[in-house]
C-alpha cells in the first residue's frame, strides 16, 4: 500500500545514506513515497543474523588478540628458561 509522506523528517540518517547508496530508487520509495517493503520479516530476519555475525566477528577478533598475547608471553617465558 502506498501512503505519501508529506511530513518527512528534515534530518536523514547514516543509514539512509547507506540504503541510497546501495539503491536510490528504494529510499526515495520508502522514504519519500511511504511504501513498506513487503518482505519485512525477511528483511528483520537478516538484520538479526547480520548482528549475531558482528557479535562473532568481534569475539573472533579478540581471542585473536589474546592467542598472540599468549603466545608472546609464552616466548618470553621461553627466553627467560634458556638465558
Amino acid at each position: 500500500m502506498i501512503q505519501r509522506r508529506f511530513d518527512a523528517d528534515p534530518v536523514i540518517f547514516a543509514h539512509e545514506l547507506a540504503e541510497y547508496g546501495f539503491c536510490a530508487r528504494a529510499w526515495w520509495l520508502r522514504r519519500v513515497m511511504g511504501v513498506v517493503p513487503s518482505n519485512a520479516t525477511e528483511l528483520a530476519r537478516g538484520t538479526a543474523m547480520h548482528r549475531v555475525f558482528g557479535w562473532q566477528r568481534l569475539a573472533a577478533q579478540v581471542l585473536w588478540r589474546v592467542g598472540l598475547l599468549l603466545l608472546l608471553g609464552a616466548v618470553i617465558a621461553l627466553l627467560v628458561q634458556v638465558l
